[in-house]
C-alpha cells in the first residue's frame, strides 16, 4: 500500500509515531507537496492519501474520506498567509502570486477576495517554498499567498518586506464564524476497506502519539525550519487532527460557497466503512 504524507511540519503530528518506529504502518509513505499528492491521488498512484480539502470535492466520487483525520483550525491557522504591500482591500488589477502547492488555500483567498475585500486581483501561479522566498523579492506582485513551513518562515523572518499579513484561517473565522479544513485523509474506493481500516487505525494511533508528544515535535519542527522552538509548539498546538461535527460544519459551508459559484460540483461526504 502506498500512502501520500505532506513533508511539512504540520503533517508532524500525524506521522510522527510511524517515522519513529512507535506505531507500524505497513505501507511505504510517499512525500509531496499538496497539489502533487492530489495528482497523484487523481492517477490512482496512491492508495491513501492527505489531500486538498478541494480535492475531495472536486472528486468525491472516486474517494472515501477517513474519520476523524482532518488538518484544521479554529481561528489562526499562522501556515496559511496573505503576505501584501498594500491593504488587501487596494489589490484590484494588482498582481498577486499564488501558490502552486495549494488548491485550497487559493480556493479560499478566492472567496476572501470577493465577498471580504471586494477587490479583483490579477491572480498569478508561482512558486512558494523557502527557497523560492529567499531568492525572490517580488518585484511583479503587490501580494503572495504562501503555505506551509514557508509561511512561518516568512512570517518569522521576513515580515519587513509586507506590512500586510493576513491569516487565511482567522478570515474565515471572522468571516463565518466556522473552522476552516484545509486538508483530509482519503481513500480509492478501489482499496481494499480491510486493508484501509487497518491504515487508518495505524494514522490514527500516531496522531494520537503526536497530540501527547507536542513539545517533542515543536522541538524536530525549529531544527528542520530554524524557526523559533516556541513559535513551532504555537503553531502545533493550534491546529486540529480531527474531524469533529464543527469542523464538518465549516468544511460542508466552504463547499456550499464554492457550489453556489460553480467551483465545484455537488457531492456528499462518504466515509470509509467500519466494516
Amino acid at each position: 500500500m502506498k500512502i501520500g504524507r505532506i513533508p511539512y511540519i504540520n503533517c508532524y503530528p500525524v506521522y510522527g509515531a510511524i517515522d519513529r518506529g512507535i506505531v507500524d504502518l505497513e505501507a511505504r509513505l510517499v512525500d509531496g507537496v499538496p497539489t502533487d499528492l492530489n495528482r497523484r491521488m487523481a492517477a490512482g498512484e496512491l492508495d491513501i492519501s492527505v489531500v486538498s480539502a478541494v480535492e475531495y470535492a472536486r472528486d468525491a466520487d472516486r474517494y472515501l474520506l477517513l474519520p476523524d483525520l482532518a488538518i484544521s483550525c479554529d481561528g489562526p491557522v499562522r501556515s496559511v498567509m496573505l503576505f501584501s504591500r498594500r491593504p488587501a482591500s487596494e489589490l484590484t488589477l494588482r498582481n498577486v502570486v499564488v501558490s502552486r502547492s495549494s488548491m485550497t488555500s487559493v480556493a479560499l483567498l478566492e472567496l476572501l477576495f470577493e465577498s471580504v475585500w471586494r477587490a479583483r486581483p490579477r491572480f498569478v501561479a508561482g512558486d512558494a517554498e523557502i527557497p523560492d522566498l529567499i531568492d525572490s523579492d517580488d518585484a511583479d506582485a503587490d501580494a503572495r499567498l504562501v503555505i506551509g513551513d514557508a509561511a512561518l518562515v516568512l512570517g518569522s523572518n521576513h515580515r519587513e518586506r509586507y506590512p500586510y499579513v493576513y491569516d487565511l484561517g482567522q478570515m474565515w473565522k471572522d468571516w463565518t464564524g466556522q473552522p476552516f479544513v484545509f486538508a483530509v485523509w482519503v481513500a480509492q474506493r478501489t482499496t481494499d476497506v480491510k486493508e484501509a481500516l487497518v491504515a487508518h487505525a495505524g494514522l490514527i494511533a500516531s496522531r494520537n502519539w503526536g497530540l501527547a508528544n507536542l513539545p517533542e515535535l515543536a522541538a524536530q519542527a525549529h531544527r528542520a525550519t530554524g524557526v523559533n522552538r516556541e513559535v513551532c509548539a504555537e503553531y502545533l498546538s493550534g491546529l486540529d487532527y480531527g474531524l469533529s461535527y464543527p469542523h464538518l460544519a465549516g468544511l460542508t459551508e466552504f463547499y456550499r460557497r464554492l457550489f453556489e459559484r460553480g467551483k465545484i460540483p455537488n457531492g456528499t461526504l462518504t466515509f470509509l466503512p467500519a466494516a
